[in-house]
């Protein structure tokens, strides 16, 4: 199978016109008539997920954020972006990203979460609407059962491999309802608010935003990493279900900028 009719059963999931405008997913580098030796799957692009697709012989990385957001004025040594690009064209590599498309899609990046979480009757908020596809940027269900606060977010971390979490005041109330937005999603909470949200469970939040909120609706902050990390799930399901016989591998290397000391 070639290298474009994985790309295209990608793009059918999450079509590229769901992903915002300041995005840059879709192809990023490489010739996609190639026949596909196998594809590896992962959050980030880095040096680390070039040598680990080498290695176990995949010509294909589909990833979850792009290599390339910017124009590149030239392609040295001058910084990781540069090298990954030299590095995968010395090797054949083509490079994929299915980035906001994927998190708007459904299915996608949030309702991974939301099945993680084993939420029920799961809808998107704050909607779009892309031609014939409806999208949204936050996904909103309920727990089986009411909990405690303290017990939800026990459940988060456990469900997440998360050591902590960033949260305001807990709540004196039983969380039922779940807000979700992987990865940057404070410009949602108002929206999760709105949804009747018990609780609102993102990546990462400004500061400020947590103010004024208290006993409003639990906030739950675990990661920008973190809360994306099932992404590739999605990929190997797609890639299994319409391309069948393509071997897939998620990834093995950790791309988490960020240290927990």
């Amino acid at each position: 199978m070639k290298i474009k009719q994985v790309l295209s059963a990608l793009e059918q999931f999450a079509p590229l016109p769901l992903q915002e405008s300041w995005d840059n997913a879709g192809l990023q580098l490489g010739l996609t008539e190639a026949e596909v030796s196998g594809a590896l799957l992962c959050l980030d692009v880095n040096e680390q997920t070039v040598d680990e697709a080498i290695r176990k012989g995949c010509n294909l990385i589909v990833s979850h954020h792009p290599l390339l957001f910017r124009g590149l004025k030239q392609i040295t040594d001058g910084d990781y972006v540069q090298r990954c690009v030299i590095k995968a064209i010395k090797h054949d590599i083509v490079v994929v990203s299915m980035h906001t498309n994927m998190d708007n899609a459904k299915d996608g990046v949030n309702w991974k979460i939301a099945e993680k979480l084993g939420l029920e009757n799961g809808r998107f908020f704050a909607r779009k609407q892309v031609g014939d596809t409806e999208a949204g940027s936050g996904v909103v269900g309920d727990l089986a059962q009411s909990m405690k606060a303290e017990d939800f977010v026990r459940l988060v971390k456990e469900r997440f491999q998360v050591a902590c979490a960033q949260c305001n005041e807990l709540l004196t109330r039983p969380i039922r309802r779940v807000a979700i937005c992987g990865g940057a999603g404070d410009f949602l909470l108002d929206d999760a608010v709105e949804q009747g949200a018990d609780a609102f469970i993102t990546g990462e939040m400004h500061y400020h935003v947590f103010f004024g909120r208290e006993q409003q609706i639990q906030i739950c902050v675990i990661g920008h990493y973190q809360s994306e990390q099932y992404t590739s799930e999605i990929f190997r399901d797609i890639i299994q279900r319409e391309c069948p016989g393509v071997r897939t591998e998620i990834a093995e290397t950790n791309t988490n900028p960020i240290v927990y000391l």
